[in-house]
């Protein structure tokens, strides 16, 4: 990154913004913090006019019922002509009316729709309704009476000549009717009806049979129905013939919008502008080139330096294929400025770790043709990532043997190579799967020490590169850690204990006093400690914890040896079940959940191992992403 300060007169801001800060390739920083407070600099603070045009714009679009969906439209004059902004506040106003009626008139069909329903559980009850409601002396309740309430009704009331409840309709295990009482018995009669949980509706005040009134009813309801398609085919009409044009005014309101919007990144003295960012150095040459064709500006580009107040933001490079692998270290957090980029060490380490513990050729296959076709139908990211993963599974399932769990379906091709069989029986040899889990787990913790001692040169830090638990010393305490170990359990043991032990014993001793010794190299400020009492009580407790720490990241390894075992368990269960002949709908499904869930698993544990057991010794992340602004180029004259 290159660090680029812009000076010019105020008036050419906007054409300086328009031309250079746009392509996506600089990221502006508040001018003022890099500006001196004796110089008497102020912020370039402005009301943006274009918000309230966008809102009003975005109010159409709602009326319309319409999701706008455009690429910004650079706008040459830096202003809406009036008479668009007029013609846009009147066919506001005519879309309001309409759709207020188009409100209106959904209520209205709602109302008759509820009336409908209501109506309907009553279709079988005969007399007409005006004549039910003038009876003098007998008030009626319609509604609904559940099944169970219906029940009791008939056996504790059967002989109550006072309890009469005449069923219509049935829905739901109840019944929906009406029942008659007295004037002088309505509150008793109400409420022995209420304790059977009868729910009542008010129908309206409609005349004549239920029948009659459904059918005036699908009459209106039919005749509402036009009213509205009628409206809305309006709202449509007019919606039509003015969306090409308010979407391109929307399109140039939101460019104006966001254009303003990066003044205020600016800095200004009297009549002149100071402009700041951030730029990768690929770019610096375009970026000159567009500044040098406005007369008049000045441009200083220099390299990122500790007096910085705000640190350079970080924009990845990697390799096409290990591109996807940048999400996991995101997630853990990118690297700051100059700091080594891990991504490729990540894509190659978690692809052969998946690979291992999902062993297996076609599932693999399944995998990796799967992720390949969500990626080309759907774009969806993280497919590119289970790809090499799937392939990576493939090439570990022809080690193992293993094609959809069937452990011998390559013995033909192994026979044609002129081996004798699979090259790893993995039921057979699980002492051997472990100790090579073990294996690859030492081998990617030197790694990371490694490319923590790496890292540390390349930022100048030796006494961290040397004296830490993740430098030299680190790796020798480790070195001699595991050779001890091995020797103890038969294995191989290329120094000799004596040896071994010298090295654990002064890598300890200056494991003890790394706090010192890294800080007096790399010169920090307080690195002689105010109490050496508390100072050694404090370091052996740290001692012990780096050697706890050595082992268990060594040991937690053993999870992909068990889930290399647990993959071939599991298709030994799904063939068991399968019987013999093996039923293909078992085996079918079998693969299927053994595909979803240790797929599942085994990502899960491989980004794990890579978060606790490898980033932990060489990676410390907390950079932040470059968002250079990308709007769309301004058109030539």
């Amino acid at each position: 990154m290159k660090l680029v300060r812009v000076d010019g007169l105020l008036t050419q801001l906007d054409d300086f913004i328009v031309r250079c800060c746009i392509s996506g390739d600089f990221q502006p920083e508040p001018a003022i913090q890099y500006m001196s407070a004796s110089a008497k600099n102020l912020s370039l603070i402005e009301e943006n006019p274009y918000p309230p045009m966008v809102q009003s714009v975005e109010d159409l679009f709602s009326l319309a019922e319409y999701t706008p969906d455009c690429e910004l439209t650079p706008c040459k004059h830096r202003e809406i002509p009036k008479d668009v902004l007029d013609d846009l506040r009147q066919i506001k106003q005519q879309l309001q009316l309409l759709q207020t009626q188009k409100r209106d008139q959904q209520r209205h069909l709602e109302e008759l729709q509820e009336r409908r329903a209501q109506y309907s559980h009553f279709e079988s009850l005969e007399p007409r309704l005006e004549e039910i409601e003038e009876c003098q002396y007998i008030n009626i309740r319609f509604g609904f009476l559940p099944g169970e309430s219906y029940q009791k009704l008939q056996k504790n009331y059967a002989d109550d000549p006072y309890v009469f409840f005449v069923p219509c309709s049935e829905e739901n295990g109840g019944y929906w009717g009406l029942y008659f009482t007295p004037h002088r018995k309505a509150d008793e009669i109400d409420g022995i009806f209420s304790m059977l949980y009868f729910e009542r509706i008010l129908l309206k005040e409609d005349t004549g049979t239920v029948k009659e009134i459904l059918q005036k009813l699908q009459g209106q309801i039919e005749q509402a129905q036009q009213l509205l398609e009628q409206t809305k085919a309006e709202i449509d009409k007019l919606w039509q013939a003015n969306k090409d044009r308010f979407v391109e005014v929307y399109a140039q309101l939101k460019w104006l919008d966001e254009v303003f919007e990066l003044r205020h990144y600016a800095a200004y003295r009297d009549n002149y502008f100071f402009y700041v960012g951030w730029i990768a150095e690929s770019a610096v040459p375009d970026f000159t080139k567009q500044v040098k064709t406005l007369r008049g500006m000045k441009i200083s580009i220099t390299d990122p330096s500790k007096q910085d107040k705000i640190a350079p933001p970080v924009k990845l490079k990697n390799f096409f294929a290990f591109r996807p692998f940048e999400m996991f270290v995101g997630m853990y957090g990118l690297p700051s400025y100059g700091e080594m980029d891990i991504t490729n060490f990540v894509a190659i380490t978690f692809t052969l770790l998946f690979g291992m513990m999902f062993g297996d050729m076609g599932q693999g296959a399944v995998l990796a043709v799967g992720a390949f076709v969500l990626y080309k139908w759907k774009k969806i990211e993280m497919a590119k990532l289970v790809i090499p993963c799937g392939i990576s599974s493939m090439v570990f399932g022809f080690v193992f043997g293993s094609v959809f769990g069937f452990e011998h379906a390559l013995d033909p091709v192994y026979h044609a190579l002129g081996w004798e069989g699979k090259p790893l029986e993995v039921m057979e040899s699980i002492n051997t799967v472990l100790l090579m889990a073990i294996g690859i787990g030492v081998a990617l913790v030197i790694v990371s020490i490694l490319l923590n001692i790496i890292s540390s040169i390349h930022k100048g830090l030796w006494g961290e590169a040397i004296f830490s638990n993740n430098g030299i010393v680190g790796l020798l305490v480790y070195l001699a850690g595991v050779n001890m170990v091995s020797a103890f359990m038969g294995g191989p043991n290329p120094l000799p204990a004596v040896v071994a032990q010298a090295i654990l014993i002064v890598g300890l001793i200056l494991l003890f006093f790394k706090e010192v010794l890294v800080g007096y190299v790399d010169k920090h400020p307080h690195w002689k400690p105010e109490s050496w009492a508390d100072y050694s009580m404090q370091n052996i407790f740290e001692l012990l914890e780096y050697l706890l720490s050595y082992f268990s990241n060594t040991v937690s390894f053993l999870r992909v040896g068990a889930f290399v075992i647990v993959h071939a368990a599991m298709m030994l269960v799904v063939f068991s079940l399968a019987g013999e002949p093996a039923n293909p709908i078992v085996v079918v499904l079998g693969n299927a959940l053994v595909i979803c869930l240790e797929g599942l698993l085994s990502g899960i544990q491989g980004l794990r191992l890579e978060f606790y057991e490898m980033f932990s010794r060489c990676y410390e992340g907390g950079g932040r992403p470059f968002h250079g602004v990308k709007l769309a180029a301004e058109k030539e004259e």
